[in-house]
């Protein structure tokens, strides 16, 4: 029997997140619980999202589908643009005052424009 596409995806994220939880825990209080910085990669844009899970909420946001992008790149779906909402992201996240997040690739491998994006929010500021 074959494995349908999105079941093997959904399965990728589903490990990727439990790995992320299980570091994360608040073991008796001698660790920060971070805040994790998710990845959306598309055949067109890229969207990064750092999401307090404690509470819910969505912190600080970017893709490449924001003014401030769209009118500086190309394309959506190049390195250069994954690098760019990495900073972005980055410095929307230093405002709303985050400097450590856990970084979740979702289902995608770490590589490319994923991989492009860490590097940028890495350049940005923010620690992972």
């Amino acid at each position: 029997m074959a494995i349908v596409k999105t079941n093997a995806a959904q399965r990728r994220s589903f490990r990727t997140r439990n790995k992320i939880k299980r570091v994360n825990i608040d073991r008796n209080a001698k660790r920060e619980i971070r805040p994790r910085l998710s990845v959306f990669r598309s055949g067109k844009q890229i969207y990064a999202q750092v999401i307090d899970d404690i509470k819910g909420v969505t912190v600080a946001a970017a893709s490449t589908l924001d003014a401030d992008l769209k009118e500086k790149l190309k394309t959506g779906a190049n390195i250069e643009a994954a690098g760019e909402v990495g900073k972005l992201v980055a410095e929307r996240a230093k405002k709303a005052g985050i400097k450590k997040v856990v970084f979740d690739r979702g289902r995608f491998r770490y590589h490319g424009r994923v991989k492009a994006l860490a590097e940028g929010a890495r350049d940005g500021g923010l620690e992972f």
